[in-house]
């Protein structure tokens, strides 16, 4: 069916809707366009007959009226394996669409793998065909904030933007939620704490780097660079890096990782070793995640509202298409510890 032919077969079914209501088929228009200009009375019954007859607008149609596509974009410059590989992801997304289904918003994933593919996207965003877009899991001076920004294109950053670039943001306390952990290991008696960071080109890692190192400052403690070992949020990763630590000589009686699948990679590479989690290393990871309840012992971590961090970026990009541009709004949400086996809590804790 060509585009006129699908406007036309609107048109006839919006006649219907409106023999059926008793109204206009302009009125029927201005009812399925979202408008104000109609009585409340009068909309109870065109959403009466919709619902009756069956009827779902035509997005091409509506959309030449009303210059929006109820579509907005959700950004992830991450490889495929990653997106689909770490529990962050699809529990973000269910929180996003939660807040979107119920605007009638359809929400379409976009992963750009360069900077080409970014500055294609870029074009893309801001020549019209979504109405606006999150963007989460930046890494470095990622210029496509600013680029949307700039021209005018709503847009809401999932985590602190490392630019500073003055638009909404949604993030987590990870310095506090990593003090937290840290701290919770110092309480135990822990002096040698190692931390698997994530890629500090972005700024969870970043943060979640300073809360370990604020916590070990408030105990006196300097922290030491041969204890700060790299890893990308890849358990794989973490793993052997912990092993070449250990190879090395390395000394610790603690990991805090910056990620659960991390700190299940760390306690792979402590087994190897033949030491014992929690007797000989305690371990605590982040995010709070299904692979902390499946871990033996089950694994202490930092829990993150990560489907609440998704509703509130989908609110914040909802509000900006409802009205006219405020000054740049951003929201942190609190962390919280769960103690469990793998740092000498109760191993039978599944969760609170």
């Amino acid at each position: 069916m060509s585009a006129d032919d699908s406007r036309r077969s609107d048109a006839k079914t919006l006649e219907a809707v409106a023999l059926a209501a008793g109204v206009s088929r302009a009125t029927v228009s201005r009812v399925v366009n979202g408008s104000t200009r109609v009585k409340p009375d009068t909309r109870a019954g065109v959403e009466k007959a919709i619902r009756r007859l069956g009827y779902i607008p035509n997005r091409a149609a509506r959309s030449l009226v009303t210059r929006r596509t109820d579509s907005v974009g959700l950004v992830i410059p991450e490889p495929t394996t990653k997106l689909f590989g770490d529990p962050f992801f699809p529990r973000l997304i269910r929180g996003i669409n939660a807040v979107l289904g119920e605007a009638d918003q359809l929400l379409v994933l976009l992963t750009p793998q360069s900077a080409h593919d970014e500055e294609q996207l870029g074009d893309y965003l801001s020549s019209g065909h979504l109405d606006g877009a999150m963007l989460v899991s930046l890494h470095g001076d990622d210029p496509l904030p600013s680029f949307l920004a700039e021209r005018g294109v709503p847009v809401v950053v999932g985590g602190r933007p490392m630019r500073g670039t003055p638009v909404d943001f949604v993030d987590v306390d990870n310095v506090q939620g990593a003090l937290a952990a840290v701290q919770h290991l110092l309480s135990i008696g822990r002096r040698r704490i190692v931390t698997v960071t994530g890629p500090l080109d972005m700024a969870p890692a970043q943060d979640r780097l300073a809360g370990y190192r604020d916590a070990l400052a408030r105990a006196g403690i300097d922290h030491d660079p041969a204890l700060e070992l790299s890893g990308d949020f890849d358990q794989a990763t973490a793993r052997d890096a912990v092993e070449r630590f250990i190879s090395a000589g390395g000394e610790f009686d603690a990991v805090f990782a910056a990620s659960d699948a991390m700190a299940l990679g760390a306690m792979t590479a402590i087994r190897r070793a033949d030491r014992r989690i929690p007797q000989d290393v305690a371990v605590v990871g982040y995010d709070d995640s299904a692979l902390a309840l499946s871990s033996d012992p089950p694994l202490s971590s930092v829990r993150q509202p990560i489907e609440e961090m998704g509703r509130e970026m989908a609110r914040a990009l909802l509000a900006q298409l409802g009205r006219s541009r405020e000054v740049p709004r951003s929201v942190v949400l609190a962390t919280e510890l769960v103690v469990r086996g793998s740092s000498g809590g109760d191993a039978s804790v599944r969760g609170k």
